[in-house]
């Protein structure tokens, strides 16, 4: 549900596992345009697409039928677009969010949307998550990917459903930790985009990368996370993927804003839409103060993006800091 770059990858990956996949665009001019070309060229460039990939713009159509739904929507509007498909989703199906986020309002993470808004029970839903760059996946570039679920037995059919010979899936029972990971690796990417854009070096990049890994696991150990998790594919892999690459839009725009530029100008530059990590370093600062949890990178990343810090001032900020024990 959702034919953006991530959704439209792990489509692909379906298929081509030999699963029946059936892909819902926002618009219905999108889905005849998969469905003609077999390409998605405004995410995923001319990439080509299994033919039986089938899309559709109707919600109806997509959903009817179906044992395993992916969510693959923004996190931001996961929340609205639940609500409206909540009445098509069958009673016993998985669903599997891959939204990477916390909801602003509530402070929920995406499992916790999709359990109060379709009540289903706790074993129904799944993450995927990890170092999942769209674009490399598309490409049939070897990856690996975690898939979180309380339920062991359900976690082992999505490993399967999604198994082929250049995606390779993990399980994991820790799906706090999956999500905590997920939703903090693009702030920390903002912060390694802003040192590069500023002209800091691989040392600097390093520095930000393992200290915003600190502030992940502390975050994650305080909502119950498991240290493994966010010591594996889930945490510093989704990390080092999302702070290094050039294929990461939060990095990208980090590194505009590094170089001058203010949110609305990164925001037109990157084709109109604002970077994952803007909105999210709103919410993980939010949630980290609720449980007493210090987060420096994230609260400097939050002061450039919402209260007019310049990135310099914001280095400034946070060299000036205490010396302390590691």
């Amino acid at each position: 549900m959702g034919a953006g770059a991530w959704g439209t990858a792990l489509a692909k990956v379906l298929a081509d596992a030999g699963n029946d996949v059936t892909l819902w665009a926002r618009r219905q001019e999108l889905a005849d345009e998969i469905n003609h070309t077999h390409r998605n060229p405004g995410y995923l460039g001319d990439v080509a697409l299994p033919e039986s990939i089938r899309a559709t713009g109707d919600p109806a159509v997509a959903l009817d039928g179906a044992c395993t739904v992916l969510l693959a929507v923004p996190s931001q509007t996961l929340r609205p677009n639940l609500a409206d498909w909540a009445a098509l989703l069958g009673g016993g199906g998985t669903m599997i969010n891959l939204a990477k986020g916390i909801e602003l309002d509530t402070l929920m993470r995406m499992s916790q949307v999709v359990l109060q808004v379709t009540g289903a029970d706790p074993s129904r839903v799944a993450v995927v998550t990890g170092p999942n760059l769209a674009s490399e996946i598309a490409e049939e570039q070897p990856a690996a990917t975690v898939v979180a679920c309380a339920d062991s037995g359900r976690a082992v059919t999505l490993q399967r459903a999604l198994s082929t010979k250049y995606f390779r899936p993990y399980t994991n029972a820790d799906v706090i930790g999956a999500e905590v990971g997920g939703a903090c690796k693009n702030v920390i990417a903002l912060a390694c985009g802003m040192a590069a854009g500023v002209g800091m070096g691989e040392n600097s990049v390093a520095a930000i990368i393992t200290r915003g890994l600190a502030e992940i696991m502390r975050l994650g150990i305080a909502l119950g996370a498991k240290p493994a998790t966010l010591a594996g594919l889930a945490g510093v892999g989704d990390l080092v993927a999302t702070c290094t690459s050039p294929h990461s839009r939060n990095r990208t725009f980090g590194s505009r804003l590094g170089t001058g530029d203010s949110v609305e100008e990164a925001k037109l530059a990157g084709g109109g839409h604002v970077a994952e990590g803007v909105t999210s370093c709103d919410s993980v600062l939010a949630l980290a103060a609720s449980y007493d949890v210090e987060m420096p990178l994230t609260d400097a990343v939050h002061r450039v993006c919402h209260k007019g810090l310049s990135v310099p001032e914001a280095v400034a900020l946070l060299l000036g800091r205490s010396t302390k024990p590691e």
